[in-house]
């Protein structure tokens, strides 16, 4: 099984207009609400490919219902803790260019963190944990390294986060990490390119990260494996749609594949047609659209 963790989901309302008037009554021409959070999002992606996927992380009040909902919808076994607030709304207003507005998100308790840790704690063998997301505001940003030092033995740990957060969880020598190529810029306050990223991936390795997975937007991504060998995938040419997934479509794809070839040069040109397929899609891609993808590359 492959299990996800959300710290603060979300749903997402997106609204589409053709103008915005400040301080007066505009009309939408569009709307849609879909769950958030980048957990959720590997979750989905995982379930349209025919993976069957728990998602773990907290929900509250009738938006964390509406939230379990949308992922029933999707085929998602859901496993959230139940907290004393309700799950945050994020509004992103499309007019041309998306802006956004972010609710902050409750407030975990000690006792809501330490409900998890004990979810995480009967994994089994063999079974996948997905840790993704910025750290809400009041929780510790270890909280990942915490969480990671919770799984037992023989559990694949993934973690795509940025800052303190990532290198504080480096320690437990996650299976992979997957910064994308700004995130890797601002980690070691360098210029890196295509040209030097090995470099600094070869720096999270030696921190304790056994693989590092770069993506690198329409260039495609970058993989510095377990073994020592490096990989390069350009990405398939297209329109991109919507990008605020494609990092957490990756990450889906390349646990699949792997699993399935122990190939890390398969799992990284699979992961790189996921992470094509959703930013060329108007949210997260359906398998149809991946596979076509895939066979094309």
């Amino acid at each position: 099984m492959i299990y996800t963790v959300t710290l603060n989901p979300s749903l997402d309302y997106t609204a589409f207009t053709d103008t915005v008037n400040f301080g007066k009554t505009n009309r939408t021409k569009d709307e849609y609400i879909v769950p958030g959070g980048k957990g959720i999002n590997i979750s989905i992606l995982l379930s349209r490919l025919g993976v069957p996927t728990t998602a773990l992380g907290f929900a509250g009040g009738f938006t964390g219902e509406k939230l379990k909902d949308l992922l029933k919808n999707e085929n998602i076994n859901c496993d959230f803790s139940q907290i004393n607030a309700d799950t945050r709304i994020n509004v992103k207003l499309s007019c041309g260019e998306i802006t956004e507005f972010n609710g902050s998100g409750a407030t975990l308790e000690n006792s809501d963190i330490e409900n998890l840790k004990s979810k995480i704690k009967t994994l089994q063998s063999g079974d996948w944990l997905c840790l993704s997301g910025s750290v809400p505001s009041g929780v510790s940003a270890d909280i990942y390294k915490e969480l990671a030092l919770c799984v037992p033995n023989g559990v694949n740990v993934v973690i795509d986060t940025v800052g303190k957060p990532l290198l504080e969880a480096l320690e437990t020598k996650p299976f992979l990490i997957k910064p994308n190529i700004d995130e890797l810029c601002d980690l070691f306050d360098a210029e890196i390119s295509i040209d030097n990223i090995e470099t600094y991936a070869k720096k999270l390795q030696d921190m304790g990260a056994q693989n590092v997975l770069v993506s690198c937007g329409k260039d495609g991504a970058f993989l510095l494996d377990m073994n020592g060998k490096t990989h390069f995938q350009k990405a398939p040419q297209g329109d991109a749609v919507n990008t605020v997934a494609a990092g957490d479509s990756m990450i889906a794809g390349f646990i699949k594949h792997y699993i399935e070839t122990q190939n890390f040069a398969e799992a990284l040109k699979f992961a790189v047609a996921c992470g094509s397929a959703t930013a060329f899609s108007k949210w997260i891609a359906e398998k149809k659209t991946v596979d076509t993808i895939y066979k094309n590359m």
